[in-house]
């Protein structure tokens, strides 16, 4: 059994998709928002999971706030710590802290596009394919080792918020598939690179085909 705690900004929903895929051997021991009014706090509570939050204004600034996150995460014992929505850039001494044990979802085929505005960005270049990406996390923000990916092809008529919608799909497949890895301890990093025993790849592509 592997302990996991979820770090939440707003709805979370990649959490939940996590919490609905019932991975077997995946203990969700609490999920912790940095937003008093996280609307995804009430939809874990609902289902019986320990909440909690820790208001990033309340700290004089960034490495104050980590290091309380870190001691109330803790307490939890956590094999795995997701990202699912978390809006905070997490400093490097948090990151060290939880080397090989934090993950996160990016909505680009990283290492395009890090950061924010991804999908404005995609779309402004004109890219055919664009997808998202499940990676360890690092101090280099959106640079960590590459779990699982999902791609698909740009629609001729595809807005941000098409786009959006669309990706968020694939994200809700591909997050639970990468926790359910790490839960049955298939990942392995070397050289920079993570290896997913039994599989021999790590990509995943997504309709419409492109041709």
């Amino acid at each position: 059994m592997k302990n996991i705690v979820i770090l939440i900004s707003g709805r979370g929903s990649n959490m939940q998709a996590i919490v609905d895929a019932q991975i077997a051997g995946a203990n969700i021991c609490a999920v912790i928002a940095n937003r008093p009014d996280a609307a995804g706090l009430a939809w874990a509570a609902e289902r019986g999971m320990a909440t909690a939050v820790l208001d990033h204004k309340l700290y004089a600034g960034r490495a104050a706030f980590d290091t309380a996150l870190a001691a109330l995460i803790d307490g939890y014992a956590p094999d795995l710590i997701v990202l699912a929505g978390f809006m905070r850039i997490l400093t490097a001494d948090f990151v060290n802290h939880y080397a090989g044990r934090l993950i996160n979802i990016h909505p680009s085929l990283l290492p395009a596009y890090t950061g924010l505005n991804t999908h404005a960005r995609a779309l402004a270049d004109g890219v055919k394919v664009a997808g998202c990406t499940v990676h360890f996390v690092t101090a280099e923000l959106d640079h960590g080792p590459i779990i699982l990916q999902a791609a698909l092809a740009v629609l001729d008529d595809d807005s941000v918020e098409s786009l959006s919608s669309r990706m968020l799909v694939q994200e809700h497949l591909i997050y639970p598939q990468a926790v359910r890895w790490f839960v049955e301890d298939k990942l392995s990093i070397a050289a920079g690179k993570v290896r997913v025993a039994s599989h021999s790849a790590a990509a995943v592509l997504i309709s419409p085909p492109v041709l």
